[in-house]
């Protein structure tokens, strides 16, 4: 039996959850109808303007009014991460990684701050087949697990698997957990939403709008096109912009002007309302990830 009090809340729960959902939808449709292409819209008359009839202005990624630009471009101050990994080239941050001198799964945190609602922009691109690399956001430190080797591993196995333990160990003050936007090179999953070091794991994939509430699987409310058309509009080995929009429990992933995944987090158990930003990278092999004109604009 639920209190009265009990009842209440799941009452306040469920409306906040529509009105998440029917915000995101709001932003998802009309995003879409406004994001699925570069090009201006038609021009619209003053007497269209006036009467609400007004397309919005197009997509304009260097426009920077109300932004903080949180990566200078020379420096990695305000930033910390493993010095044998990351360092700046070229105006970005850039993480690489070989055989010769692995990089492990590890990220570059940024200092600044763990913003709570926000918009978050920036550029990145991927070289390296097997470059897998992301955004966290909302993120914790956390302590990194070790997967236990199977006893019947072959020899190679084994030895990649104790090498992988060896550099997780090593870099485990940069170990997170939280919410991901994912990037790999293939574009396997590149806009989807991915929890790092949780039981969740991929919660959004390229092209779903979620929704998750407490004690049941995710649902999906939503299809935003084919996961193969919206890889499209990724570009493989090439500067890709980005943008994430963390707004309440409303999550919004873009790249090059396309929604790619939205994810509505009502599950307390997992949600986060504030974290930390930070960059990725991973992957097997000789690979670069690069990012930059890093921008982050808080909301309400």
């Amino acid at each position: 039996m639920l209190s009265n009090g009990s009842s209440k809340k799941l009452g306040l729960a469920s409306r906040g959850l529509a009105s998440s959902v029917v915000s995101v939808f709001l932003f998802t449709i009309g995003g879409l109808a406004q994001v699925s292409s570069l090009q201006a819209p038609p021009a619209t008359t003053n007497a269209q303007a006036g009467s609400g009839r007004a397309q919005p202005e197009p997509i304009n990624f260097d426009d920077h009014e109300g932004w903080t630009q949180i990566f200078d471009g020379k420096t990695l101050n305000g930033w910390d991460g493993s010095p044998d990994v990351w360092h700046v080239e070229d105006g970005a941050i850039v993480g690489e990684s070989s055989a010769e001198h692995p990089s492990g799964t590890t990220n570059i945190i940024w200092r600044g701050g763990e913003p709570a609602n926000f918009r978050l922009r920036l550029e990145m691109k991927l070289e390296g087949a097997d470059a897998n690399g992301g955004v966290q956001y909302r993120s914790r430190m956390a302590p990194p697990k070790s997967r236990p080797i199977p006893a019947d591993a072959t020899p190679e196995v084994k030895q990649r698997m104790e090498q992988a333990q060896t550099l997780v160990q090593k870099r485990a003050k940069w170990n997170m957990a939280g919410y991901q936007m994912d990037f790999d090179f293939g574009n396997r999953y590149t806009g989807q939403l991915y929890e790092q070091s949780t039981p969740r794991g991929i919660i959004a994939w390229r092209g779903q709008v979620v929704a998750t509430e407490p004690g049941k699987k995710p649902t999906l409310l939503s299809a935003l096109g084919s996961s193969d058309d919206l890889k499209a509009f990724i570009k493989p080995g090439e500067w890709n912009q980005v943008e994430i929009i963390a707004d309440g429990n409303s999550l919004v992933h873009i790249i090059n002007g396309h929604v790619m995944s939205v994810l509505i987090d009502t599950d307390p158990q997992f949600s986060a309302a504030k974290g930390l930003i930070a960059l990725e990278i991973e992957g097997g092999g000789t690979l670069k990830i690069s990012h930059r004109n890093i921008w982050l604009k808080p909301l309400p």
